[in-house]
């Protein structure tokens, strides 16, 4: 069964072991000492992990290693952006309201202080 990215990053211990792997490339034993779990526990979100291709493998001799495939996260890179541009627009246009606000505000205060002793 061919899982997507969000699958993948939906679950924490899949999360935290993408972050792990990030870093360096580890071993499913070295993995599963992290979260102190079985190496069997550690597997099964490991191949879901593969299966998106979040992870390559890479056999140095008995051991397998696992390394980040950062190429894969481009999708969620990609989902996110539509919503990165639209709090960036709301984000403008709250700006310019408390700008606006912030102007009125002084000249309000201008005016009343225009019947001020001097």
């Amino acid at each position: 069964m061919r899982r997507d990215v969000f699958q993948a990053i939906a679950d924490p211990t899949r999360r935290a072991i993408l972050a792990l792997i990030a870093t360096e490339a580890m071993t499913p034993n070295a993995l599963a000492e992290q979260f102190g779990t079985t190496r069997q526990a550690v597997s099964k979100h490991i191949k879901i992990l593969a299966e998106c291709q979040l992870l390559e493998q890479k056999k140095v001799g008995r051991e397998i290693y696992y390394h980040f495939n950062p190429t894969k996260m481009v999708a969620i890179e990609q989902w996110l952006e539509q919503f990165k541009k639209h709090w960036e627009n709301r984000l403008d246009q709250l700006e310019y309201v408390l700008i606006n606000l912030n102007s009125k505000e002084n000249e309000n205060k201008n005016k009343s202080n225009d019947g001020v002793f001097r």
